[in-house]
């Protein structure tokens, strides 16, 4: 049964990457592509940061600075070139700049960071975020304040016959980066070095009882964070052509860490599913409605609070029942259903409230809410809304209980059939 597993993993991964190279063919506007290319830089940092927090177990508040720092020293370089002040470099070698950039900020404030850990590691790396963050408002000779600084990608050094002018070049570029730099994150979580900040991460006292010297370990897995975020930020720098003082903030530094939270820092897969759901979520959502960022919160706080593993995490707990007895999954296609369709109901009356609610700022009665147009005014409208919330609530409590003991069923048969 592993053997037919790992066949099946070979089959999805390159089932995959086939996919990802057609998708400038299937998809040829420049916006999906320009989606695509946001979401493979910030698949790069959230797994640089994840191997901050879920495999260290260093809760960071600042990580945005590595990555926003290096995008501006890109943006330079850029720029430099564009002027002919500095020799023409082949695009796709300008992350390893912004790599160089990120390791040399990671060695240097990791150094002092990575003297405290829990809330004092956190509140360190705050303080530097917010330092950071004023620089580049108070610099602007370097940072050019608000507006930021942009360049021209299209340097006029064909690389393999590349402009990188189309934005489908563009894309080539970052997935290429993108496997590249994921490939080698992933094969440090199977070296020693991986091994050792696990070990740091799960039991301090006792890595330190055996002979690791955990400051360092710290510090290692910090630079190399900060490394591959450079990298990340320089590939943004590509992307978009410019970089602004966000790319530094606190937002920033936010947006990773609820990406790898709701992915799942406990799984390398994770971050990445957070990356892409959560960047799709942030460009859909803030075309649709102004109280994105208030549904971004509640997301957040339900993974926290009911589903810490994340994403990822719910995917994966169907692993021992797939390698032993995978039959027994169809037991729980009913209960999913009804609980999706639970979940569903709740989903509707809810954000329709919260989108009654929020137009009632502004001056116009009505609004459009899952494609029907609906007033504010309408004493049914709201009725109807509240009713959906309470009962998709009531529904989703039901559900969830009857899924939950269909789930520990089919676990008790998988251990009792190891018993026999």
């Amino acid at each position: 049964m592993s053997n037919i597993f790992k066949n099946y993993k070979l089959i999805f991964y390159s089932t995959l990457i086939l996919i990802l190279l057609l998708l400038p063919i299937l998809f040829s506007s420049a916006f999906i592509l320009t989606l695509f290319c946001k979401m493979g830089v910030l698949i790069i940092f959230s797994v640089a940061y994840n191997m901050l927090l879920g495999q260290t177990g260093l809760l960071s508040f600042g990580h945005a600075i590595y990555f926003g720092l290096a995008g501006y020293a890109s943006i330079h370089f850029l720029s430099g070139i564009n002027n002919n002040y500095l020799p023409s470099l082949p695009l796709p070698l300008l992350p390893f700049i912004g790599a160089f950039i990120g390791l040399i900020l990671g060695i240097s404030i990791g150094y002092l960071s990575t003297k405290r850990v829990g809330t004092a590691f956190a509140m360190i790396s705050l303080g530097f975020c917010e330092l950071i963050t004023a620089l580049t408002l108070i610099f602007v000779v370097f940072f050019n304040g608000e507006d930021g600084i942009q360049a021209d990608r299209v340097i006029g050094n064909e690389f393999l016959g590349f402009t990188y002018g189309p934005q489908y070049e563009v894309y080539y570029l970052i997935l290429f980066w993108c496997i590249f730099a994921v490939g080698i994150m992933y094969f440090l979580t199977k070296t020693p070095f991986g091994r050792m900040c696990n070990a740091v991460r799960d039991n301090q006292q006792r890595a330190e009882f055996v002979g690791y010297d955990v400051r360092k370990i710290r510090w290692m897995a910090f630079s190399l964070s900060a490394m591959f975020a450079g990298a990340a930020g320089s590939l943004h720098a590509i992307n978009y052509e410019h970089i602004g003082f966000e790319s530094v903030s606190l937002v920033q530094s936010g947006m990773v860490l609820f990406m790898a939270y709701i992915g799942g820092i406990g799984s390398f897969l994770g971050p990445i599913i957070g990356a892409v759901s959560l960047t799709y979520l942030d460009t859909m959502l803030s075309d649709i409605t102004e109280a994105w960022v208030l549904y971004y919160g509640i997301i957040f706080v339900l993974v926290i609070a009911f589903a810490p593993q994340g994403i990822a995490g719910l995917i994966l707990m169907h692993e021992p029942v797939v390698r032993n007895k995978p039959s027994l999954l169809k037991k729980l296609i009913f209960p999913y259903l009804v609980f999706g369709l639970s979940i569903l109901i709740l989903l509707i009356g809810f954000t329709t409230l919260i989108e009654l609610i929020h137009s009632l700022k502004s001056n116009h009665s009505h609004l459009t809410v899952y494609w029907i147009k609906i007033s504010n005014s309408s004493f049914l409208v709201w009725l109807v809304s509240f009713i959906l919330a309470i009962l998709g609530l009531f529904l989703s409590r039901k559900s969830y209980f009857r899924t939950k003991e269909v789930w520990n069923d089919i676990i008790e048969n998988i251990k009792m059939s190891f018993v026999k």
